[in-house]
């Protein structure tokens, strides 16, 4: 072998860009690379320490086990390879997935300005303090401007992220015992992208810009009709006047007494927590439990920021607080885990069901300050993150009032016919609700009234927010249930269709099996004290395992029986038989 060969071999384990300059006839250009080559004896004596080495291995290891450690060796290679690999491809798409931009759903207004520190790792959210500044009744809030984080590019992965989402097909019933709804699967947003989604602005309310409610010291009953002095008696002409769909309008809307609702108009709260109420938020949860009705349901996946920046605020009256207080559930702070306890005095309904209703429809009587509400019922505990909820049923829908429909009923009158049969009012108040409803024009749903899937919702959960004709058609609703009975089903579908036949306004009601995705239904306190207490598990008793026995069978020889007594031993049956033709293993 010349050394020339020699040089050319050594010169193709070079760079790369070497060789290429070299074919290309530019190696003159070129510092020469020192050649060394191993003299020949060198190269022997290597060869043959080689050759004595291996031999000695095998002989001492054996040729099989020297396959073996090879083998370990090179799949030990491969897998440091493998996950070497897997490791650079994931730590690409962490990257990929936290440097795309959070779009909204809502193409014409813009998201909130949010900063994802360190996405890699915590996925900490940041978002910019707002100052608030009141002037007189009007409340000037700064807006947060649009998300201008230097990693963050256009992309449509966010509104891409649900819309292959199809409901898959219901399992096979598992328990047959258990009758009813079930949850549906719903795709909800990271919790991170479904705050960048929230709307800077308002919605826009239809027709109706300002809202405005009555004040009276001291109502009378005009008409010979059920109502409340809360209320304060609204005649059958104001109740018209109200559907009358203007750019300034004046309704009923309870708290008709007072300076402000919650001070000296039924229904008060102390002072410290009617300024707890004024407060300014972006989203509140709110919840009652009157007469000792619920046990209060502590809500579960709920995210740090939600924590941080979503109150929970859980109504309760006196009786409900005396209870919780000798049972030593609550205390001085007045929280209950996350709930934030606001103890209403002197209620204005002797019935726990209509005291009810006051915080559920005039939530924004009570929180003048508030963006969106969500409401649940007391014996309703959450289990989704309400940022999540809000985007699902309002922001990506363009709604501004969501509502789940009834699982199983979409008539008027079954829902009528339903209450009475279970007795959940008296049935000649119901009659006279209907009767009345029918000499307005209403009819039993059906196919015509398509968008409009039902006319009877679910009413536990209500998403909210608060804009003037949403506030008029919750008032609305309110006057309806304190007029005729506290069943806000039956009422439902005659304030919307009345609001919808005046402006161009819907409401998003969605299936009931979804609203069960986000809560979880408990039982009224009084069914858990009539329930008998669980029973208790069965004791498995474990007897020991028998003593190994020898694997040879004996047979019996024939006309002799095994004696089966207890407490006799046949010692012929443990004789030990060797070299027999009886005795065969198996």
């Amino acid at each position: 072998m010349t050394g020339g060969s020699l040089g050319l071999r050594t010169g193709s384990y070079g760079s790369l860009q070497q060789l290429q300059l070299i074919q290309n006839g530019f190696s003159h250009n070129l510092p020469t690379p020192g050649l060394t080559r191993k003299s020949s004896k060198l190269l022997l004596s290597s060869s043959r320490e080689k050759e004595r080495v291996l031999p000695f291995v095998c002989r001492f290891l054996g040729r099989k086990r020297v396959t073996m450690l090879l083998l370990v060796v090179l799949a030990l290679l491969v897998f440091v390879f493998n996950s070497f690999t897997v490791n650079k491809e994931s730590s690409n798409v962490i990257i990929t997935q936290h440097s795309e931009n959070v779009i909204p759903y809502r193409k014409d207004r813009s998201s909130s300005s949010i900063t994802f520190a360190g996405m890699e790792d915590k996925h900490d959210i940041k978002i910019p303090s707002t100052e608030n500044t009141v002037k007189g009744n009007v409340k000037h809030r700064t807006l947060i401007p649009s998300p201008s984080h230097p990693l963050i590019q256009p992309s449509t992965v966010v509104r891409d992220h649900c819309e292959n989402f199809a409901f898959p097909p219901p399992p096979p019933p598992t328990d047959r015992k258990r009758y009813g709804p079930r949850p549906c699967p719903v795709c909800y947003l990271p919790v991170e992208h479904a705050i960048a989604s929230m709307p800077s602005f308002s919605s826009e309310s239809s027709v109706l810009r300002n809202l405005t409610y009555v004040y009276d010291e001291n109502p009378i009953r005009i008409e010979s009709h059920r109502g409340s002095e809360f209320g304060g008696f609204p005649t059958l002409k104001q109740r018209n006047d109200s559907y009358d769909i203007k750019e300034s309008m004046m309704v009923h809307c309870g708290f008709v007494k007072g300076s402000k609702p919650g001070h000296q108009s039924g229904f008060d709260v102390d002072e410290a927590d009617l300024m707890e109420l004024e407060m300014f938020h972006d989203i509140i949860v709110a919840s009652a439990v009157f007469g000792n009705y619920d046990i209060i349901q502590q809500p579960k996946n709920i995210s740090e920021f939600s924590r941080k920046n979503v109150p929970f605020y859980m109504f309760i009256d006196e009786e409900t607080e005396a209870y919780m207080k000798n049972s030593s559930v609550l205390g001085n702070s007045k929280r209950v885990g996350l709930w934030r306890i606001i103890v209403v005095r002197n209620v204005p309904y002797s019935d726990a069901r209509r005291n009810g209703k006051i915080p559920k429809l005039l939530l924004h009587r009570l929180f003048p300050n508030v963006r969106y509400s969500l409401w649940i019922d007391g014996k309703l505990q959450l289990v989704v993150d309400p940022y999540q909820i809000l985007e699902r049923f309002l922001w990506r829908q363009n709604a501004n009032f969501a509502i789940s429909r009834h699982y199983r009923r979409y008539d008027v009158f079954e829902e009528a016919e339903a209450n009475k049969a279970a007795g959940k009012y008296d049935n000649s108040t119901i009659n006279e609700q209907i009767d009345f409803y029918i000499k307005e024009g209403l009819q039993p749903y059906s196919v015509a009234k398509f968008p409009i899937t039902s006319d009877v919702p679910e009413g536990c959960v209500i998403i909210k927010e608060h804009i003037p004709i949403t506030n008029l058609f919750t008032c609305n609703w309110f006057n309806e249930v304190d007029r005729f009975t506290s069943r806000d089903q039956l009422s439902f579908s005659t304030v919307r269709d009345k609001i919808m036949g005046k402006v161009n306004w819907s409401i998003n009601m969605f299936l009931d099996c979804e609203r069960r995705n986000f809560v979880i239904q408990a039982y009224h306190r009084e069914l858990l004290e009539h329930m008998p207490p669980p029973r208790l598990p069965r004791a498995i008793i474990r007897l020991p395992l028998p003593l190994p026995q020898s694997t040879k069978s004996v047979k019996t020889p024939t006309g002799k029986k095994i004696s089966l007594k207890r407490g006799r031993v046949d010692k012929k049956r443990h004789r030990k038989v060797g070299g027999s033709r009886d005795s065969k293993s198996f």
